[in-house]
């Protein structure tokens, strides 16, 4: 079955989709494709931020078709190995909205419509 991921690093997210048997080996070399960087100078991290092992498959850290599925695909960070060692992990957080008008709040147009 068809595991859906966010690869996750900084500002970055690459969208990826694998099956459940897939390696994490396998994986690196899926993200080497588009980052040009090898799988030998790239750590995955699982949803508690445990380093993942290259010869474990995703299965193995729960990452399943029914947990990560198309429309809400599994997160997996990512650090690559810089001159010092390795870089810690780091993602980003998501913006938020912006907090909605008080004309756009649902509610708001009860005395209208009770007026009508």
């Amino acid at each position: 079955m068809d595991v859906f991921l966010m690869v996750r690093r900084k500002k970055t997210t690459i969208f990826l989709d694998a099956k459940e048997t897939t390696t994490v080996l396998d994986l690196k070399k899926m993200i080497e494709g588009i980052t040009k960087t090898g799988p030998a100078d790239q750590q995955l991290f699982n949803k508690d931020d445990v380093v993942m092992e290259d010869d474990k498959s995703l299965s193995d850290y729960g990452l399943t078709s029914a947990t990560a599925k198309a429309q809400q695909p599994a997160e997996v960070g990512l650090a690559f190995r810089s001159d010092d060692g390795w870089e810690e992990q780091e993602k980003t957080p998501y913006s938020n909205p912006p907090e909605l008008p008080d004309v756009m709040k649902p509610g708001q147009d009860t005395a209208a419509q009770a007026e009508a």
